[in-house]
């Protein structure tokens, strides 16, 4: 493993404990205890964003792992690198912030955030395959 890759794995790693405490205040909300009033789509739409979270975060550091094993040029090897956490911190505050507001049943105009996440995923995700396909 590269020096690069465990700086990368380590700082995405970091970023667990903020969807561990995303997920009990979710809990807290969902289950009453917060007395906030939520439509049935801003649950929907907190619960993508959390489960989002955690998926692409262990999708991350799997894609950084992967990285090591192609011949990517620098520029799209961290385009790879930070594409995948970016797409993580996006799309699950994509799901957030589009349903923040009072008695939302519709995404609000912030959903552009996921499509940017959506968008960064596609583009690391394109770039890692090839890379690794092309470096057999």
């Amino acid at each position: 493993m590269t020096s690069i890759t465990k700086l990368m794995c380590g700082i995405i790693l970091l970023t667990v404990p903020t969807i561990q405490y995303g997920g009990f205040f979710l809990l807290k909300i969902l289950s009453g205890q917060e007395g906030v009033a939520l439509t049935n789509f801003q649950k929907s739409m907190f619960r993508a964003g959390h489960a989002h979270a955690g998926v692409l975060v262990i999708l991350s550091l799997i894609a950084q792992v992967l990285t090591d094993q192609t011949n990517l040029n620098p520029t799209l090897e961290w385009i790879v690198r930070i594409g995948f956490p970016l797409a993580a911190i996006l799309v699950s505050g994509g799901f957030f912030a589009s349903a923040i507001g009072n008695s939302l049943s519709a995404p609000n105009r912030l959903i552009w955030i996921l499509y940017c996440g959506i968008a960064s995923l596609g583009i690391a995700v394109i770039i890692l395959g090839v890379g690794l396909i092309t470096n057999r």
